[in-house]
């Protein structure tokens, strides 16, 4: 059931592709909700790697080489990333990038995955955007993201992860969803989502 489960929202940051090179990841932030606590253990790290950072992605999240330069390799990080998403409902927004980086770590054994993308798409699908950014401001939730992570801001690794744990909540709790089993989370149906609509 949803009420018993613990879900981490992880998201990462990414390098950029350049021609002849894999993608990989500069920052990860997870985040974590269940619906008696609410949000704890927001967690972030940079992540070392010598990989050069495309100017379009150091545009978009502001990362640098000297961010990363005393940062742990992502195989270092293996016991806290382990800690976080071990037995939790794993969420991510689009949760591609995730699942691919998380591949570093062969059969981890991380899930049930929740892609709020997925998931906002089926709960509004009227509205214009379903990027995070777009959805949290159309649904009044970005003060709420800055309230928890004050610092920081979109394309954060944090942020973004917080911002993924508040849309999966606000969903939750509009659909009273809580009793329900995490199947509904896993794989959304439009139409059961449309009758809880009313």
């Amino acid at each position: 059931m949803i009420k018993d489960t613990i879900f981490t929202a992880i998201d990462f940051e990414s390098a950029g592709t350049a021609p002849g090179k894999t993608d990989a990841p500069v920052q990860i932030g997870t985040c974590t909700w269940c619906s008696d606590t609410g949000v704890s253990d927001t967690w972030i790290s940079y992540i070392h790697n010598v990989q050069d950072i495309t100017w379009s992605a150091q545009k978009v999240h502001g990362i640098t080489h000297e961010d990363l330069r005393d940062a742990p390799k992502l195989m270092l990080l293996w016991p806290q990333i382990k800690r976080r998403l071990k037995q939790r409902a794993v969420v991510a927004h689009g949760h591609g990038t995730e699942k691919r980086f998380l591949h570093a770590f062969p059969g981890h054994g991380f899930g049930p995955w929740i892609d709020t993308l997925q998931l906002s798409r089926a709960a509004w699908p009227e509205l214009p955007s379903h990027s995070l950014g777009d959805l949290c401001k159309a649904l009044g939730l970005e003060s709420k993201v800055t309230e928890i992570v004050p610092e920081k801001t979109w394309h954060d690794a944090l942020y973004d992860a917080v911002a993924s744990i508040i849309l999966l909540e606000k969903i939750i709790v509009d659909f009273d969803l809580t009793n329900e089993p995490i199947s509904h989370l896993e794989n959304p149906d439009t139409r059961i989502w449309h009758k809880l609509r009313g």
